[in-house]
């Protein structure tokens, strides 16, 4: 009986002192010491002139504190919606099974399963896409499909301004339309 209680003393002892201190917490670790920050079910919101224009959001997002390579890195997914200005509504997405921000590169890299879907109706279907942010564009050399309402477009290779308003495909084949040339005689 004396042993009995004695280990439900010390099992007392050990769930009592288990409880999480913040000061104590912040001693035993400095922010510099800190690598990786997670975070789970997140939803960012990026506004240019205090207007908001880009919503992400994703089930989970590690941050890295290097201060030599800072990065956020979605390894779950992510959603980014295009937001119309002045409005919650989207003018366009871009879905990915994983995407990383280079802080100091200014690049974000979005991997598998890359979706783009403009308010156009238009959708483009690549494996790997990237923007760059210094140029203010969007390229990949992987192979791209785009659809339009009634046209398709594959290749090898696109580049795009960060609106998607003007884009090029490299090698690319497929049926289109153009505007202005008349059928050979």
């Amino acid at each position: 009986m004396i042993k009995f209680s004695y280990l439900l003393v010390c099992l007392g002892f050990v769930f009592v002192s288990c409880e999480n201190d913040l000061e104590a917490v912040n001693a035993l670790f400095s922010k510099d010491q800190v690598k990786i920050e997670e975070a789970r079910d997140v939803q960012l919101l990026y506004s240019d002139s205090a207007v908001v224009r880009v919503r992400v959001s994703g089930p989970k997002m590690l941050r890295y504190v290097d201060h030599t390579q800072p990065k956020e890195e979605f390894p779950e997914g992510i959603l980014i919606e295009f937001l119309r200005p002045g409005s919650s509504q989207t003018r366009g997405s871009l879905t990915a099974k994983y995407a990383i921000r280079l802080e100091n590169q200014s690049k974000v890299i979005v991997r598998e399963d890359v979706v783009w879907k403009s308010g156009k109706g238009e959708e483009l279907r690549t494996e790997e896409l990237i923007w760059d942010d210094q140029r203010k564009v969007v390229h990949t050399t992987h192979f791209v499909k785009i659809t339009k309402p009634d046209e398709e477009f594959f290749g090898y290779g696109f580049e795009a301004d960060q609106d998607f308003n003007h884009w090029k495909i490299f090698n690319p084949t497929g049926r289109m339309t153009v505007e202005g040339l008349e059928e050979p005689l």
